[in-house]
């Protein structure tokens, strides 16, 4: 049963306050809603909301041109611990809001609302903001798609990735003809500009680490189709799904990998397939040329200019735009977080989050979704690891695996009581520890290399070499027990 508390300060600026509120400001209320996932799983999602007026400070700081330069301003004003959410009600004719907008969405924690002509029009904003910004029941199931049935998951429910202490990303350029395409990329630019600014962001959540390799002569293993109108070859969406096998084999990288592996592979068709297109489910191209892979990566073809005369000198030299490459990318790479931003009412507007690839309270909503998720996986591996210790009765249970047992649990519990208290940062690292000490317990090698020798494994060891012994000793004890009744059958002499 987890309770999970967002505490949210709404702080009104001069001439916005309603006037229904219940109370003076200010003042607390606190608002509790269930979100059901199972029988034997319950969440209560509870909002502890303080509502107060500005400071002169946040007042000179709503007092600009744009809501950008607000958001700005009043970054360094607000509470900055992860989870919380401070919302600042502008009046309805307030200018700093575009027109049209009523809910504005920054790059930290805060938004700026419309005040609305009551209390009640400014929960309902107030409702749909924190379920954008903090989590919803379907971002919730999704952390428990284990143990949510199918009907309750949304159609990219199993995109995501599951929650790991760290990822591997590997970069690959395919180059199948490199008789024709002398292939260059500037990977290392590329990743320490745009990948590393989002991984930084991301390294609250897990470890990373980056790779890149180039393979030659890897094809796809699909034959694309000619078209004769546009003269290009195409690959349809329903042959898509057998284009990553084949190249699977040839990445090696998750062989020997501890952690799940993000494959991102950019393609350049041989000379005879060019140009190669990716059509999507109704027959369009795909704007991007490329696709991704639910829990595995993406794949985006890159087509080479055809060479101006034939007589060109092969192999033609080609320079990567890795601008165009890692828009692409970071985009698959935010799908496979669960990162992508959901369709919203015209009267919201989210800020871009620049260079930082997500914004503030999109890093919260992961570290929600991933400590909710990081304790179910706890309670899934004690629960099997009790199950197995009472099916293996010769089992022993050394004393360091009894701690990290304990560990496991008291940590757990401590997650639990950090997220009642709205201290998410406490509560996602306190359930990072309990995963590590219960995975310890679970594949220590003592316990391993009893777990695959059950009782039955033991005669059908122990039978073949004790059974020729047995077979003589048998005989001789049958022969035995027929000489002994054979005596008693017989007459005693007397002399």
């Amino acid at each position: 049963q987890l309770q999970l508390a967002v505490p949210v300060a709404v702080v009104f600026a001069p001439g916005s306050v309603p006037g229904d509120l219940p109370r003076p400001l200010p003042f607390r209320d606190v608002q509790e809603m269930e979100i059901s996932v199972n029988l034997r799983t319950s969440i209560t999602s509870r909002y502890e909301t303080v509502y107060r007026s500005t400071t002169a400070q946040e007042e000179a700081a709503l007092n600009v041109a744009t809501a950008r330069e607000a958001d700005a301003a009043l970054c360094p004003l607000q509470d900055a611990s992860l989870g919380s959410l401070t919302v600042y009600v502008v009046p309805e004719t307030s200018s700093v809001l575009p027109q049209g907008v009523s809910i504005y969405v920054g790059k930290h924690r805060s938004a700026l609302v419309r005040a609305g002509p009551s209390l009640a029009a400014l929960r309902t904003r107030l409702r749909q903001l924190t379920q954008v910004m903090s989590f919803t029941a379907s971002s919730i199931a999704t952390a428990l798609s284990d143990r949510v049935p199918d009907s309750q998951l949304g159609p990219d429910a199993r995109r995501h990735l599951k929650s790991s202490l760290g990822y591997e990303i590997t970069f690959s350029l395919l180059n199948p003809d490199p008789k024709s395409h002398d292939v260059d990329w500037d990977i290392e630019d590329a990743v320490n500009r745009y990948v590393q600014p989002v991984l930084d962001k991301l390294s609250l959540v897990a470890n990373f680490s980056v790779d890149s390799q180039i393979l030659y002569y890897a094809i796809l293993g699909v034959m694309p189709r000619f078209d004769k109108e546009s003269s290009s070859f195409i690959l349809s969406a329903h042959s898509l799904p057998h284009v990553i096998n084949p190249v699977e084999a040839r990445l090696g990288s998750s062989a020997a990998s501890l952690y799940p592996v993000l494959n991102f592979l950019l393609y350049v068709p041989e000379r005879s397939h060019s140009p190669l297109y990716i059509q999507d489910k109704d027959g369009a191209p795909v704007s991007t040329n490329a696709f991704h892979s639910p829990r595995w990566g993406g794949i985006m073809v890159y087509n080479v200019e055809a060479p101006g005369s034939p007589q060109a000198s092969l192999p033609l030299r080609v320079d990567v735009d890795m601008v165009r490459v890692m828009e692409v990318f970071l985009a698959q790479l935010r799908l496979l977080f669960g990162l992508s931003r959901e369709e919203l009412p015209p009267e919201f507007l989210l800020e871009s989050p620049g260079n930082e690839g997500l914004a503030d309270w999109e890093l919260d909503r992961l570290l929600w979704a991933h400590t909710v998720e990081n304790i179910a996986t706890v309670s899934t591996t004690l629960t099997s690891l009790a199950q197995l210790l009472d099916k293996i009765g010769n089992i022993v249970i050394k004393d360091d695996v009894a701690s990290e047992v304990y560990r496991a649990v008291a940590s757990a519990q401590s997650a639990m009581a950090e997220l009642a208290t709205g201290h998410l940062y406490s509560a996602f690292q306190a359930s990072k520890e309990a995963v590590t000490s219960s995975e310890r317990a679970f594949f220590d090698p003592s316990l391993l290399h009893l777990l695959y020798f059950p009782d039955d494994q033991k005669f059908a060891i122990y039978i073949p070499l004790f059974l020729p012994m047995a077979v003589p000793i048998l005989l001789s004890l049958a022969k035995i027990v027929r000489e002994a009744r054979q005596r008693k059958k017989e007459p005693t002499k007397m002399d």
